[in-house]
C-alpha cells in the first residue's frame, strides 16, 4: 500500500497544471475577446497535445524504464505551464502552451500507471489501477482550487507559474522513490504499431468504452466553471453562497469515490454489466444538466455532483479492464492507444461544445447550454448500443 500511496500522491502533484485554464476560462475569454469556439480550441489543445504525444511516450515504456519517461514528461508539463504564464497573450499562443502541457501530462498519466503496475503482482493490480485513476479527480480539484486562489490574489499568470511546481515535484518523486525496472524485450513490433493492440478483442472493448467516457468527462469539465458563471447570472435569489470555482472543485472531489465504487461493483457483478449501466445513467444526466441553468443554485450544484460522480463511475473499471486483458509485452502500447483515443475525444469534446454554444445562440442563451450538454450526453447514453458492450 505504501508504493500505491506514493505513486498516487505523485499523480495528484502532476495534475496541478491540468485544470488551470478551464478554471480561468471566463476571465481569459473576456480579456482576450475570444469566441466560444476559440475558447474551446484553447481547452481542446491540451488534449490534442496529449493525444499527439501519448503513443510515443506510453509506448516507450515497453522499451525503457517508465520512470525515465515520467521524469522527462514532468519537465515538459512544467515548461508548458510556465510558458503559458510568461508568453500567452491570446488564443494562438495560449493554445500552443496548452498543447505542450497536455503533451507533458501524457507522459506522466499512463507511464505512471505502468511504473506502478510493473511493481505489483496480478492480484493487487486491479485495485491499484482503481486508486490511481480515482485520484485523477483529486488532482483536478486541487488544480481548480489553487488556480482560482492564486488568480484571485496574485493574478492569472502567477496561477500558471506556481502550479508548474506540481509536475516538477511529481517527477522527482517517481524517479527517486521507485526502484529501477527493465522492461521485457519489445520484439520486432514498431513503436507506433497499434495493430496487435486492436487485434486483442477483449482489451479493445475497454479502450473504445474509455473513449466515450472521456468525451463526456472532459467536455463537461472544460466548460463547468463557465456554466456555473452563466447559471449564477440567472439566479433570482441573489448571489450564490459558493463561488463557481469552489463548486467545480467540490464536484470533482466526488469522482474518486465513485471511481473506486464503480470498480468494486464491476469486480463483483462483472464489468460488462456495470459499465454499460453507468454509461447510460451518466449520459442521461449530462443531457439534463444544461436545462438546469435557471434552477435554484442548490439544484444546479446537486446535479453537478451527481453528474461528475457518474462520469467517473466507469473510469477505473474501464482502465483496469484494459490492463487485465492486455498482453504484458505490449502493455505500454495498449495504454498508449487507450489514452490516445480517450484524450483525443477530450480534444474534440470542448471544441464541439463551444461550437454548439455559438451555433445555438451563444453563452447567454439557456437553450444553447442545454443543446451543448446534450451533445455530450447523447454519446454516452447511446454508447452501449453502438459499441455493443456486452
Amino acid at each position: 500500500m505504501g508504493l500505491i500511496a506514493w505513486v498516487c500522491l505523485a499523480h495528484v502533484a502532476s495534475m496541478l497544471c491540468y485544470a488551470i485554464y478551464p478554471t480561468l476560462l471566463p476571465q481569459l475569454q473576456q480579456e482576450w475577446g475570444a469566441s466560444n469556439s476559440a475558447a474551446g480550441l484553447i481547452s481542446g489543445m491540451f488534449f490534442a497535445g496529449y493525444m499527439a504525444s501519448v503513443p510515443v511516450l506510453s509506448g516507450l515504456t515497453d522499451r525503457v524504464d517508465a520512470r525515465r519517461v515520467y521524469f522527462f514528461s514532468s519537465l515538459l508539463a512544467a515548461f508548458g505551464c510556465l510558458g503559458f504564464a510568461l508568453f500567452a497573450h491570446g488564443v494562438w499562443s495560449a493554445a500552443f502552451f496548452q498543447g505542450l502541457t497536455g503533451a507533458g501530462i501524457a507522459g506522466t498519466y499512463m507511464p505512471g500507471l505502468r511504473a506502478l503496475t510493473d511493481n505489483l503482482g496480478d492480484r493487487a493490480q486491479s485495485r491499484a489501477v482503481s486508486f490511481y485513476t480515482a485520484v485523477f479527480g483529486f488532482g483536478a480539484s486541487f488544480s481548480i482550487l489553487l488556480a482560482g486562489g492564486f488568480a484571485a490574489t496574485l493574478g492569472w499568470r502567477w496561477a500558471f507559474a506556481l502550479c508548474a511546481l506540481g509536475p516538477l515535484a511529481a517527477g522527482l518523486m517517481i524517479v527517486l522513490g521507485l526502484p529501477p525496472r527493465r522492461p521485457p524485450a519489445p520484439g520486432p513490433r514498431a513503436l507506433l504499431d497499434m495493430r496487435p493492440v486492436l487485434a486483442n478483442r477483449a482489451a479493445r472493448g475497454y479502450i473504445f468504452g474509455y473513449t466515450v467516457h472521456c468525451w463526456e468527462l472532459f467536455g463537461s469539465r472544460s466548460w463547468m466553471v463557465a456554466f456555473f458563471v452563466f447559471s449564477q447570472s440567472l439566479s433570482a435569489g441573489g448571489p450564490w453562497p459558493w463561488s463557481p470555482v469552489l463548486i467545480a472543485a467540490i464536484a470533482n472531489m466526488f469522482g474518486p469515490g465513485a471511481s473506486v465504487l464503480g470498480n468494486e461493483l464491476a469486480m463483483r457483478y462483472g464489468r460488462n454489466r456495470v459499465v454499460p449501466a453507468i454509461m447510460v445513467c451518466s449520459g442521461l444526466c449530462t443531457c439534463l444538466f444544461g436545462a438546469f441553468s435557471g434552477m435554484p443554485w442548490y439544484a444546479v450544484v446537486g446535479l453537478s455532483f451527481v453528474m461528475l460522480s457518474l462520469h467517473m463511475g466507469d473510469s477505473s473499471a474501464l482502465t483496469s479492464g484494459m490492463v487485465a486483458n492486455s498482453d504484458p509485452n505490449i502493455r505500454g502500447a495498449s495504454m498508449a492507444l487507450h489514452s490516445m483515443l480517450g484524450f483525443g475525444a477530450g480534444f474534440i469534446a470542448p471544441l464541439a461544445f463551444g461550437a454548439v454554444l455559438d451555433a445555438a445562440g451563444g453563452n447567454a442563451s439557456p437553450g444553447a447550454w442545454t443543446l451543448a450538454y446534450a451533445s455530450l450526453g447523447m454519446v454516452g447514453a447511446l454508447a452501449p448500443l453502438l459499441l455493443k458492450l456486452r
